[in-house]
C-alpha cells in the first residue's frame, strides 16, 4: 500500500521594507544595479547614474499623484538596499500602454532567496489600497527567474509582446486585483 507524501508548505518569505525612493537612492540603485547579470534583461549594460536620479525622481512624483511607484527594497535586517518593487504606469509607447506594470530588479546578491516574490506581494497592496484593479508584468521570454515570480504571484501570461527595434520577445502577464 502506498502512503501518501505530506503536503509541505512553501518556503517562508522573508521580510522586507519598501520606502518611497529618495535621492540618495539613485546612487543606490545605479550601485546595487552595476552589474551586466542584473541588467542581461534591461539592455545588457549598467545605466548611468543620471538615469536612476530621473527614475528616482519620477517614482516620487508617481507616489504623490497616484499613491504607489516602485519603491526602493531594503533589507529590514542590515539596511541594505537590496534593488527595487513596485508599479508605475507602463512608461513606452508600445506593448500594454495605458496599464500599470508591477515590476521588480534585485541586485545579484538577493536573487533566490525570496525577495522579489515579498517585496511585490507587498507592493501588491499599495497598488490595490489606490484602486488599481488590474496589474501587468511585462518579462522578457528568457528570464526565467522573473517569470517564476510572476506565477508565485498567481499572474498569468496574457499575451507575447515584441518590443519594437529588438531582437527579443516578453511576454505580458495579468493579475486581477
Amino acid at each position: 500500500m502506498k502512503t501518501a507524501k505530506p503536503a509541505t508548505a512553501p518556503p517562508a518569505l522573508p521580510a522586507v521594507e519598501l520606502r518611497v525612493p529618495t535621492d540618495e537612492d539613485a546612487l543606490n540603485w545605479h550601485r546595487v544595479f552595476n552589474d551586466p547579470e542584473v541588467m542581461e534583461f534591461f539592455g545588457g549594460s549598467p545605466a548611468e547614474l543620471s538615469v536612476y536620479e530621473e527614475l528616482t525622481a519620477r517614482q516620487r512624483r508617481h507616489h504623490a499623484e497616484l499613491g504607489f511607484c516602485l519603491y526602493t527594497l531594503v533589507d529590514p535586517a542590515d539596511g541594505a538596499v537590496i534593488g527595487f518593487t513596485g508599479a508605475q504606469p507602463w512608461p513606452r509607447d508600445w506593448g500594454p500602454v495605458g496599464e500599470i506594470e508591477i515590476g521588480w530588479r534585485l541586485g545579484r546578491a538577493y536573487w533566490g532567496r525570496g525577495y522579489a516574490t515579498a517585496a511585490a506581494e507587498a507592493a501588491l497592496a499599495s497598488v490595490r489600497a489606490a484602486g488599481v484593479r488590474h496589474v501587468v508584468a511585462v518579462v522578457d521570454a528568457r528570464n526565467e527567474r522573473s517569470m517564476a515570480v510572476t506565477r508565485r504571484l498567481g499572474m498569468r501570461r496574457a499575451e507575447t509582446v515584441l518590443p519594437p527595434g529588438q531582437n527579443r520577445t516578453a511576454y505580458c502577464h495579468r493579475l486581477e486585483l
